[in-house]
């Protein structure tokens, strides 16, 4: 296992780089730069001057190797468009908010998607079954934005349950993290639905329940943990996506987090925060899906990572 991990490392640091790279290329052969635009009036004098402060003056070849030898040591620069903050900082401030909704959404996400799936499993072609089934072809189906402004209204204009801008008490919580979470949940029921199924039939489970074991312990100890490969390898990626944020869900709440830095900073042409954030958010994912790798070892013992 030591082995392959840190193959899966060095693939992953060669992904990161390749991954670096094309951003950085993709990014100069868009015309214009981030101190001319539309609605930017500064002095070409200035323009200049701000230009040559991030090395944008160079060669592109040069500030290539500029701003990896400094990627390197983990310094992603100074933002060009907002005042003097570094990069660093941005996400330092930014990253806690969205993590901390991201780990919500997750835990929503896989309490109850693996609590329907396994439900809809044990109640085959029955009224819970379909209705599990309606709800997770909906959860998919249907864009998350629509169900996030259609929570807002009914439980924060209507009902006044809960507050829909902010993150100020755990009430701020409920809508995004639920928003974020619906998506999932029908994912998540899907694959634990299919896979508890094929693991029903499986002789195990019948020597099992012939041993006369009852059914809830035949789910916990021999169902869940042997269905739970599908669900782990999408669990990585998903933990990932929901940590790094939501533009549209964090936009929708007014949620000061990460996500909408990297939109917003991509529509402002901060190349600096484009690459620290985009080289930060794969990262991330590069990380959760070696997490993953590992853990469906661990839950499986006929998968071998030796290679």
């Amino acid at each position: 296992m030591f082995k392959y991990v840190l193959k899966r490392i060095g693939v992953g640091i060669l992904t990161l780089f390749i991954l670096a790279t094309v951003t950085f290329f993709l990014m100069k052969i868009i015309p214009g730069s981030p101190f001319a635009g539309e609605n930017t009036k500064i002095p070409a004098s200035v323009q200049e001057k701000l230009m040559a402060k991030y090395n944008l003056d160079k060669p592109v070849l040069e500030q290539y190797v500029i701003y990896m030898k400094n990627a390197v040591r983990g310094d992603f620069g100074v933002s060009t468009q907002r005042k003097g903050r570094s990069v660093n900082d941005i996400i330092a401030i930014g990253m806690p908010v969205t993590a901390k909704l991201g780990f919500v959404s997750f835990v929503i996400a896989m309490v109850v998607g693996i609590t329907l799936g396994t439900i809809a499993a044990f109640t085959k072609h029955k009224w819970v079954d379909n209705l599990v089934i309606a709800i997770a072809t909906a959860g998919v189906s249907i864009p998350g934005f629509l169900l996030a402004l259609l929570l807002m209204i009914v439980f924060g204009v209507w009902l006044h349950i809960f507050p829909i801008v902010g993150l100020s008490s755990w009430k701020h919580y409920v809508l995004p993290a639920v928003s974020l979470a619906l998506s999932p949940i029908a994912m998540i029921a899907r694959l634990t639905r299919s896979s508890m199924m094929e693991v029903m039939r499986q002789d195990y489970m019948v020597l099992a329940r012939s041993k006369g074991s009852s059914q809830l312990k035949v789910i916990v100890k021999h169902g869940l943990k042997n269905a739970m490969i599908p669900v782990i390898t999408y669990a990585g990626p998903l933990i990932a996506t929901l940590m790094t944020g939501s533009f549209v869900i964090e936009s929708l709440f007014s949620v000061p987090g990460i996500g909408a830095e990297y939109v917003t900073s991509i529509s402002n042409r901060d190349y600096t925060m484009i690459m620290g954030l985009t080289i930060f958010f794969g990262a991330f994912i590069i990380i959760a899906n070696i997490i993953t790798d590992i853990l469906n070892a661990v839950v499986d013992p006929r998968i071998k990572l030796d290679s």
